[in-house]
């Protein structure tokens, strides 16, 4: 009998020793030391790199650790898969769980904007090498640090008002600080940049072609202490070096203009009889676009960014945390998910 008891022990060890591995294997995020830095990989490619609450979770500790480790000099953070950085947080499980009367949003959209607030105030120099898609909880990743590294094959957008929210992950602090009216204009319409553009923008602080990618992360991994100075440095160098779209110009530079003068405004309403009375073709194209979001959502966005324009961006998290709850109270957010 007690032979029987050793035998099925040990069987039930190897079991749990075989579905760690699989877990391991499985990791929605891999948290590695290399070299000099931190390197954070989200691991989901199948899903795009959505974010869980379990990769926030374990994201966020680990960040507190490095930030704290003296042999930890930067943080790098990327996507598998290169298709996308990340786009965006799991809002399908957050919607199905609200529906189901499990309250997982309070807690996932809380811990979200702490790790977007950790981001912004990490003490290490942070990269994000945000290539392929990047959006909503994805640019909550990257932007705030301070470094943001695109290739021609980023494609940004905060595309919230389509699906009953608004661009938060700390929107309502960076959209309202890019040029002229640039931000509101990506915040209504959810007007998608790629590539160089993401760097015109002012969403991304460097451009790398996408084949010198491992190469640049090589050289900063093999970085012996660097200061933030030298971690710039090289990024400087391959950004100089890029030559993909280097003699386009940015792509709304012609429409600015009129993304100034029709976004100067404080109500929707407003907006949408600038966009009427100017009467071209990009302005139509982007009433078109307006038409088809949730105008709850349109008129949440612009208060969000008018009042997310003068406070910090811890304020806009409280601010934005407070919103996303008022929102899932609603009915447009299941209703964008669901659609």
């Amino acid at each position: 009998m007690s032979r029987f008891n050793a035998f099925k022990r040990t069987n039930t060890i190897l079991h749990h020793l075989r579905m760690s591995k699989h877990t391991d294997a499985a990791a929605e995020v891999l948290l590695e030391k290399k070299g000099c830095a931190g390197v954070i990989t989200l691991n989901r490619p199948k899903f795009l790199n959505t974010l869980t609450l379990n990769m926030i979770r374990q994201i966020y500790s680990q960040l507190k650790k490095w930030e704290q480790d003296p042999e930890t000099f930067l943080i790098i953070i990327k996507g598998a898969g290169g298709k996308a950085f990340c786009a965006g947080g799991d809002i399908r499980v957050i919607s199905e769980a609200e529906k189901a009367k499990q309250n997982i949003a309070p807690v996932f959209f809380r811990e979200e904007y702490m790790l977007n607030n950790a981001v912004g105030s990490c003490q290490k120099p942070y990269v994000a090498l945000i290539h392929g898609i990047t959006m909503g909880g994805g640019v909550g990743l990257s932007i705030h640090g301070q470094f943001r590294v695109a290739t021609e094959k980023c494609l940004f957008a905060m595309p919230e008002t389509a699906i009953g929210l608004f661009p938060d992950v700390g929107g309502g602090y960076f959209l309202p600080r890019l040029q002229g009216k640039l931000g509101y204009f990506l915040a209504l319409t959810g007007f998608r940049l790629k590539g160089r553009d993401v760097y015109r923008a002012g969403i991304a602080t460097h451009f790398v072609d996408s084949e010198k990618l491992a190469m640049l992360e090589e050289d900063l991994l093999a970085l012996k202490s660097p200061s933030k100075e030298n971690i710039a440095s090289v990024l400087e160098n391959y950004h100089t070096e890029s030559k993909i779209d280097r003699d386009k110009s940015f792509m709304l530079e012609e429409h600015m203009d009129k993304i100034n003068s029709c976004f100067s405004a404080n109500t929707v309403e407003e907006i949408i009889e600038n966009l009427k009375q100017d009467g071209s073709s990009f302005a139509l194209e982007q009433l078109k676009v307006i038409n088809k979001m949730s105008p709850t959502s349109l008129k949440i966005t612009l208060r969000q960014l008018m009042e997310g324009s003068s406070k910090t961006l811890q304020e806009v998290l409280t601010m934005e945390y407070r919103l996303s709850q008022a929102c899932m109270r609603g009915h447009d957010f299941h209703e964008g998910v669901r659609a």
